[in-house]
């Protein structure tokens, strides 16, 4: 807003209305790509030596690595990762088994990355035989490696609505996270925690403690940002291994199996219609049939066809787009009489790839009249035992106590947390500001230097001239008088710069010059020659040119008078 000069909200939005191109420079004012070869050298001690030889201890001969680095700015961050893998395996391992998804938003930054081309300025970090091994130099810029080049991928990626990079060994999101807000922030860790392998490691800068995530991810070392992937033990992992340890021979003994397990979901207590992945009605069971008003012939049909409620269809959608699990509560339309708990569920396979969404629809008004028994119970026991409510309401204020106090402790540390993101935001800034100004500074350096050998060459050129020399602005000031003018008229430089050329007093007759000059301004070059005495008292003749001073697109600014004296006259 500073910049485009408005210092309101609504003004810029109209400005942004009016000139599109604004978006670019809004977007690269945002991101702030601020990254290192090897930032942080021991956070990349720890991976070197602990994390690639656990990956690669877990992988066959031939089996492909696949890593990510998710908001890679400029690259350098997966380049360094390529080193330590290529240290590891060597290039042609590096090329064989190691894939490395680099991943950003700004199309520029990207840009950048693909070249893999730096100046020595960002090398500096780097250890010497690092550099000499996969660098090479043309002079002002240093080349990656080509044939470790091969081995990563640049493409453009948004985390929070793209699909993430699956099957991933390490992945390194560094100082990313700290710019999105929490619910993002547990979108994105959501994903992460999908795109990662069983022990597979989660590399995060400085600012991201990741704590209030420990349902995701574990710490293998806090102090440098290194976390593993937490996996869980899902209902449906745990049914496939009982069949597999059950191991029926029997093809008969199969088919009863999914007789038994077809009947058990037609009589299921709840109602459940499973949808394919283009939203087509597979199978429901009795009770959903009986509430959706379902036939046998309805299968198959896309569900959309049987007109379901707004809010259910937007669920649906939901679940196919952001794979989480959605619910709808308190739902009434099915049955008036009844109050129902809508669950609708992703289904994927072993990869990740979505296979469909369940529904389950639950009748929670009987639960809520049993509760209102329960609490009906629960007053009557309280009116007996005074002495055990009593000791309870003590326990209760306790505990109210101790959440009040953890509560303030989360506070505390979630205050914490937000003002060490601010100040690793801040400095980034400052450093991006920091470089800026260098390259500012580099280029006015350059250019004084460049204006002082000019202004040296101007000097030597209006020196070496033997005739007298004075330039005129348009207003006839003087703006040049060199050496040989001083010797002529025994008047310095410096006593007549910005006067005005007719006003002199020198011993040759200006006003002689009036319309030869206004000829030059016009664009008209001549030649006069004057009776005049020198600074010696000596009566000359003194030829005057006089020719029109242009500018490089021709425009005239002025005057050029070169006074020649011609000896004694007759």
């Amino acid at each position: 807003m500073q910049t485009v000069g408005v210092s309101h909200f609504s003004e810029y939005i109209d400005h942004l209305e009016v000139h599109p191109a604004e978006f670019a420079s809004l977007f690269n004012t945002i991101l702030i790509n601020v990254t290192e070869f090897f930032r942080d050298p021991p956070a990349w001690e720890f991976i070197s030596a602990e994390a690639i030889p656990r990956i690669l201890k877990g992988k066959g001969t031939h089996e492909q690595i696949r890593i990510w680095s998710a908001g890679c700015a400029s690259g350098e961050e997966a380049y360094s990762i390529a080193m330590l893998f290529s240290e590891a395996l060597g290039i042609d391992g590096l090329q064989e088994r190691v894939k490395i998804y680099a991943t950003d938003v700004d199309e520029e930054a990207l840009t950048s990355a693909r070249h893999g081309r730096y100046a020595e300025k960002a090398l500096e970090g780097l250890p010497r035989h690092l550099v000499e091994k996969y660098f090479t130099s043309d002079g002002q810029y240093y080349d990656f490696h080509p044939e470790a080049r091969r081995a990563v991928i640049f493409g453009r990626h948004d985390l929070i609505q793209d699909p993430p990079i699956s099957r991933v060994d390490l992945l390194l999101c560094r100082n990313t996270l700290m710019y999105f807000n929490n619910e993002a922030q547990i979108k994105v860790l959501a994903r992460f925690h999908f795109a990662l392998n069983p022990g597979g490691y989660l590399f995060a800068g400085r600012a991201e403690m990741l704590l209030t995530h420990a349902n995701l991810f574990a710490p293998a070392d806090l102090k440098r940002r290194i976390f593993t992937k937490v996996t869980k033990a899902t209902l449906p992992d745990r049914i496939a291994i009982l069949a597999q340890a059950n191991n029926f021979e029997a093809v008969g003994e199969q088919a009863l199996v999914r007789q038994i397990y077809d009947a058990a979901f037609e009589a299921g207590v709840l109602a459940q219609i499973v949808l394919d992945a283009k939203g087509r009605i597979l199978v429901a069971n009795e009770r959903a049939r009986i509430l959706f008003r379902l036939g046998l012939k309805d299968q198959g049909r896309p569900f959309a066809d049987v007109e379901p409620p707004a809010e259910l269809h937007h669920a649906i959608e939901q679940a196919y787009v952001d794979r989480i699990p959605a619910k709808l509560r308190d739902v009434d339309w099915l049955n008036p009489a009844g109050r129902y708990e809508i669950s609708i569920q992703p289904l994927r396979d072993d990869l990740g790839t979505l296979l469909g969404v369940s529904i389950v629809v639950e009748d929670v008004a009987s639960y809520r009249t049993m509760q209102e028994q329960l609490q009906k119970a629960r007053q009557e026991v309280e009116t007996v035992s005074v002495e055990l409510q009593s000791s309870n309401e003590e326990l209760e204020t306790t505990n109210e106590e101790l959440q009040s106090t953890v509560e303030e402790l989360e506070t505390t540390n979630e205050e914490l947390q937000s003002t060490n993101e601010e100040l690793e935001t801040m400095n980034e800034e400052l450093q991006s500001t920091n470089e800026e100004l260098q390259t500012t500074n580099d280029e006015l350096r350059e250019r004084g230097n460049q204006i002082n050998t000019a202004n040296a060459f101007l000097q030597s050129i209006l020196t070496s001239m033997r005739n007298g020399l004075a330039v005129l602005d348009h207003n006839g000031h003087i703006i040049a008088w060199n050496r040989a003018a001083e010797d002529l008229w025994g008047v310095r430089a410096d006593e007549v710069l910005s006067r005005t050329f007719l006003g002199l007093d020198i011993g040759l007759p200006v006003d002689r010059l009036v319309a030869p000059i206004r000829e030059c301004l016009a664009g008209e070059e001549s030649s006069t020659t004057l009776q005049a005495t020198n600074r010696r008292g000596k009566a000359i003749a003194c030829q005057v040119l006089c020719a029109s001073l242009r500018s490089v697109d021709g425009k005239i600014q002025g005057v050029i008078l070169t006074m020649e004296p011609q000896g004694e006259p007759n």
